[in-house]
């Protein structure tokens, strides 16, 4: 109860203190808070904005299941009030029904009043003090940042409730939570050649704020403390260290006895049900005659949490190094990445998995013609699995160390040109070349078994020529696929052609295209397929537009059968 009242004094001493930042604000002359008058400004009083579509569908053909007309009406209306408000109303009509949403009241309200260097956080806000304390969680109170902009010192602070109390309904899901209550700070001093920045957060739950106790659904009272300390510094020229280091002291049932407090941190509970939880992030990074290495640790224990956050990425340590450079007067760069990740930190799970990851980049830019991209990634995941019967039926501590290891290999490879053949103010040509290649096996024992193995092959080239007087555009391309897997061998290619334009000031546009493929399995034809596209866009009175679009396609198969399919669709759309 000491410790409710105590949260009882903090949380009213924050509220009084904001109240106090406004009052004066509002009774100084020379104060304004600028983004409020804004806000509740007589144009902001009241916004409608929105829209409305209409669409219709046409459609002949072989396929007996669509509908050979089809018609839909669709529109939203949205109220702004004071900026803070929307009141939402949409409607959806079609042939084959209707659907409509109608506006709800908002249960959520916040306020983010500035004045110079301090904003205010009022109503329901979420603040972020650090990964490993406060994160993103949202609450009802204040908090208030303070950024001056010459002196080194910034601060924040929050004060709320993360939780409100919920009783258990099946209806509901069976969802029950205790009243949490939570309130913390940030300090961060800031200097050209480094930084140092401390974090703290405190929450607990209201053991009393339910009526049934949910013991037997495993849910307890509990409390948390954070703290975090994180340091840049700027060694010397080129050298950069940042680290970061975060503890959270958990208690999962804060109504067992407690054990002995320490007096100067008299919020902190600790008895038979705490837990400590530590993480550690450190990154180098050092610039040394244009070459960048970079080097990064990460460590977080399992489990670890915080009651500031709502998803907490654990039981993991991390081993990162990158390298850039760029080479032959800055017209080649190249980029290196190779990252270790492994899991099972404590050895307490049957199963443990390693992960290695290697990337590059290397991007060649010659001339203004030129541009030459390629990238590479490579993964492998190695998982050991033990099985619980090993530790059983095991005679002595070395047998059956390992069960089962099974690794995951993974590599992806993509490559492209681009080449502008010429280019003036009458006309301009690019040349484009693109390709891509993946693969993916699994490894057990140490062999990769068959039919585990899969590989994918996209390769296309395409030409593009713009006429700048007129817009008038045409592309040719030609596409190939090409997959093996254990299934069998299955390729697809084919050409595509299209030529568009815009009229009258670019207000009205309009194209077509047409291409045709070719798919086989294990060299055999199964399918051919032939597309004609046409499209044409108006745009007037700024905002009405419509749209028309025509596709034709016949597809035929082995069995010498063919069926065609021509679609139309014409949409208005008026937006306000």
């Amino acid at each position: 109860m000491k410790k409710e009242k105590g949260f009882k004094r903090i949380l009213g001493g924050c509220l009084f203190g904001l109240c106090l930042l406004f009052a004066f604000s509002a009774k100084s002359q020379q104060i304004r808070l600028d983004n409020l008058k804004e806000q509740f400004s007589v144009k902001n009083l009241v916004r409608v904005n929105g829209g409305i579509a209409a669409n219709s569908v046409f459609y002949t053909g072989d396929n007996a299941a669509r509908q050979p007309f089809m018609w839909v009406l669709t529109g939203n209306i949205n109220i702004h009030l004071l900026n803070q408000f929307n009141i939402p109303f949409s409607y959806n009509l079609n042939n084959l029904g209707s659907n409509y949403t109608y506006p709800t009241l908002p249960n959520r309200l916040s306020l983010h009043p500035t004045y110079k260097w301090v904003t205010a956080h009022v109503g329901d806000v979420s603040m972020s003090f650090s990964p490993y304390t406060l994160s993103g969680h949202q609450f009802t109170g204040g908090g208030v940042e303070l950024k001056p902009g010459n002196f080194p010192l910034k601060a924040q602070f929050m004060c709320g409730r993360l939780l409100k109390e919920t009783e258990y309904d099946a209806r509901n899901g069976g969802i029950v939570a205790y009243r949490r209550l939570g309130y913390g700070g940030g300090i961060r001093y800031e200097k050209e050649n480094y930084q140092l920045g401390t974090t703290l957060f405190h929450a607990h739950d209201d053991e009393n704020s339910l009526l049934w106790k949910p013991d037997s659904l495993q849910v307890y009272p509990q409390s948390n403390l954070a703290f975090s300390w994180d340091v840049l510094l700027r060694l010397f020229s080129g050298m950069t260290l940042k680290a970061e280091y975060g503890m959270s002291i958990l208690t999962r049932d804060r109504r067992l006895p407690s054990g002995k407090r320490s007096n100067s941190l008299w919020f902190l509970e600790k008895n038979a049900s705490s837990v400590y939880y530590h993480a550690l992030k450190v990154n180098l990074d050092f610039l040394w005659k244009k070459n960048t290495f970079g080097l990064g640790y990460e460590r977080v224990d399992p489990d670890y949490r915080s009651l500031g956050g709502y998803y907490f990425t654990n039981d993991l340590e991390n081993f990162t190094f990158n390298y850039a450079r760029p080479f032959w007067q800055d017209k080649i760069t190249l980029a290196l990445n190779l990252g270790i990740q492994r899991d099972n930190l404590d050895h307490t799970k049957r199963e443990q998995t390693s992960r290695w990851v290697v990337a590059g980049n290397l991007n060649i830019v010659p001339n203004e013609q030129w541009n030459v991209s390629v990238a590479y990634s490579g993964f492998q995941s190695y998982t050991n699995i033990r099985s619980q019967f090993d530790y059983i039926n095991a005679t002595h501590q070395y047998e059956n160390l390992d069960t089962l290891d099974f690794t995951q290999l993974s590599q992806n490879l993509s490559m492209t040109v681009n080449y502008t053949v010429s280019e003036n103010d009458r006309k301009s040509q690019n040349l484009n070349l693109a390709f891509s290649f993946q693969e993916a096996a699994d490894k057990r024992g140490g062999m990769i078994h068959p039919g585990s193995v899969s590989r994918f092959y996209n390769g296309s080239v395409s030409y593009a020529l713009l006429f700048l007087p007129s817009s008038v555009r045409v592309t040719l391309s030609a596409n190939t696929t090409y997959n093996t897997a254990g299934s069998g061998d299955m390729l697809t290619y084919g050409p595509n052609a299209g030529v568009s334009s815009k009229f009258f000031d670019k207000k009205v546009s309009a194209g077509i295209s047409s291409s045709y493929n070719i798919s086989s399995v294990d060299g055999k034809v199964k399918g051919k397929v032939l597309n004609v596209r046409g499209s044409s866009a108006w745009r007037f009175l700024k905002k009405h537009s419509t749209n028309l679009s025509l596709v034709y396609q016949n597809r035929s198969g082995t069995s010498g059968r063919s069926s065609s399919d021509f679609t139309t669709t014409l949409n208005y759309t008026y937006s306000f």
